[in-house]
């Protein structure tokens, strides 16, 4: 019977891209419904919390959400009056403000006669009358063409036609605006209710992802909301209040327009400091006024940054700051000014869902605030990008939180693997290869300088070894195969403290039989393999059986480091050679040595009392 081969992954993906593009165009295509319930959700994450306070005290759950829809009501209605009284009498007071204008217009003007400003000024004038001729040429070049003239005299009646394009306009924003507030009402008093019906629509059987979803998305919305109308809001009554202090006209619609356009990332309060910027040089004689308000928004703007949004944010909202200003764009693109203000809480909601749910998962990826590549991954790309420096920062930066053998562990030998398994795939060529194990080894004898600087501040007078180094146990260190294993056996070199033993190399370019010979003339207490996978167990297993064969007593250690699979066969071959351990973490390799090491200065004086006894 055949079988139906799987779907391949570029279907699925595919698939992901198809279903994400109807989405967006069922976005842009139903925002008229869309939009005032995204308005109505995101208005009943900013009054939960106020909700469930007046819940607390006792209020009922009715009295509660008609005393916070009144209050809310009663706020939005004065700042609308308020700022409404403001512009109007603004637009009464204009035409002295304009007479200012002109003054200062022709003083300049005046200031610059004769100067680059009137030259300018001509040149734009010749280029105006070109465009003109061209556009609309004398009389004397037109032929004369019969023109018709129609009298209409018919006047049409005020009919529903007309009334309806003047009031159309203004009928949409005010229907969402009600719809969003009626929905507002309803969700604030079944919004359990409505937490069931989602949870039982996508399934009993993913219950704990979806409550863990819907908490997370209510706790960092509701949480982020609340502190940014708070900062905001303060921003806005700061800047009202320094404006009144300078002297500039209507600061309190200046100061809502701040604390309004502070909702656009980075450019809102530079954007809301144009306006009384622009009124302070009609207004006001010199450059003092202006300054002072370049000054106030300034001092601001780092307050709340620095200070204000670091404690009331806490941990944040999960987000990157670059993809706040591409969502930002994005949705201010799909849905307009409803979508400046709707943008940091729907990215939220796509990065929750993009933790929990795992084929949104790029979601998280790419807009969260998480480091997209794990930090052994992040130091072995760098390293196939032959940047050695970021490289050193990151393994530096892993060093701060670990020990030196951690971070050989956890970023270098993995690195080594990595290459030697790219290589053998051939996805790396040799110079790359090359490269990794030459950075790699200058970066562990940098760390290891780091780590002794950091040791030796927190070094205590009076424990250093009275041994000399010639008496200290001898630990011989042979590669297995090339220099990958080399720069295996400087990683282990750094780990082994000085003042227990005395580490000695055997270099690659020996022969197995010269490895052998080599120490039976020093006689080390442990001889120590590095043999990097892939490959090298083959030349472990020979150096394994020789050693044994000529030095029965020899302790035999073999590192096989980032070692991936299954390691028993691996194991059991290197103990069938003569091999006392094998570790596959350098932590694992370095404690093997020095119980070891430990144990030969025992045998050294027993052997020495044998010899007095006789």
């Amino acid at each position: 019977m055949a079988t139906i081969a799987p779907p391949q992954k570029w279907l699925y993906q595919f698939v992901i891209l198809a279903s994400l593009a109807i989405v967006l165009a069922m976005a842009s295509w139903a925002q008229a419904v869309l939009i005032p319930i995204a308005l109505a959700v995101l208005l009943t994450f900013l009054l939960t919390p106020v909700l469930n306070l007046l819940e607390h005290y006792g209020a009922g759950r009715v009295p509660a959400v008609v005393i916070v829809v009144v209050l809310v009501g009663t706020l939005l209605t004065s700042l609308g009056w308020l700022i409404g009284y403001q512009v109007a009498n603004l637009v009464d007071t204009f035409p002295e403000y304009e007479q200012n204008l002109n003054q200062k217009v022709a003083s300049f003007r005046e200031a610059g006669q004769g100067g680059f400003i009137d030259k300018l000024e001509s040149v734009f004038r010749s280029v105006s009358r070109q465009v003109e001729y061209k556009d609309n040429p004398p009389p004397d070049v037109l032929e004369a063409k019969p023109q018709l003239v129609r009298l209409v005299t018919e006047d049409e009646p005020l009919g529903l036609s007309r009334l309806w394009s003047v009031l159309g306009p203004f009928m949409d924003p005010v229907g969402s605006i009600g719809l969003a507030a009626v929905l507002v009402v309803f969700m604030l008093l079944k919004r359990e209710d409505l937490r069931d019906r989602m949870i039982s629509v996508i399934g009993h059987g993913r219950l704990t992802v979806t409550t863990k979803a819907l908490d997370e998305a209510g706790q960092r919305i509701s949480r982020y909301l609340l502190m940014q109308l708070i900062i905001n809001g303060s921003f806005g009554a700061c800047i009202a209040l320094g404006l009144v202090v300078i002297g500039v006209p209507y600061a309190a619609l200046w100061g809502f327009l701040a604390g309004t356009l502070r909702y656009i990332p980075y450019l809102g309060p530079w954007l809301a400091a144009l306006l009384p910027l622009a009124l302070s040089l009609l207004v006001m004689d010199g450059l003092s006024g202006p300054i002072m308000i370049l000054g106030l928004f300034l001092v601001l703007e780092l307050i709340s940054n620095l200070i204000m949004e670091p404690w009331l944010y806490g941990k944040g909202i999960g987000v990157s700051e670059a993809a706040t200003l591409v969502m930002v764009s994005f949705w201010t693109w799909l849905w307009g000014p409803i979508g400046l203000v709707l943008a940091t809480p729907l990215t939220v909601v796509l990065v929750v869902l993009g933790r929990h749910v795992p084929f949104l998962k790029f979601f998280a990826t790419l807009l969260g605030d998480q480091p997209a590549l794990e930090m052994h991954v992040g130091y072995y790309q760098r390293l196939l990008a032959r940047d050695q420096d970021e490289a050193l920062d990151i393994a530096e930066e892993h060093l701060r939180a670990h020990t030196l053998v951690e971070t050989y562990d956890e970023l270098l030998s993995p690195a080594l693997a990595n290459a030697r398994r790219d290589l053998d795939g051939d996805r790396l060529d040799e110079a790359d290869q090359a490269y990794v194990v030459r950075a790699t080894r200058e970066i562990a004898e940098e760390l290891e300088t780091l780590n002794a600087h950091k040791l030796s501040l927190k070094q205590v007078p009076g424990q250093e070894n009275p041994a000399t180094h010639e008496k200290l146990p001898l630990v011989l260190c042979c590669p297995a195969r090339d220099e990958t294993d080399e720069a295996a056996i400087v990683m282990l070199r750094e780990t082994l403290d000085p003042k227990r033993c005395q580490v000695a190399v055997v270099g690659t370019d020996l022969l197995a039989s010269e490895v052998v010979e080599a120490a039976l003339e020093k006689r080390p207490a442990v001889f120590c393999i590095l043999a990097i996978p892939t490959g090298g167990l083959a030349q472990a297993r020979l150096l394994c059986l020789r050693l044994r064969a000529r030095m029965p007593d020899l302790k035999i250690v073999v590192g096989r480091w980032a070692l991936k699979g299954n390691s028993a066969t691996s194991r059991a071959q290197l103990e069938e050679a003569g091999a006392d351990a094998i570790g596959t973490t350098i932590a694992e390799t370095h404690s093997q040595v020095m119980s070891f090491v430990q144990l030969a200065p025992q045998k050294e004086e027993a052997r020495e009392m044998a010899g007095a006894g006789k």
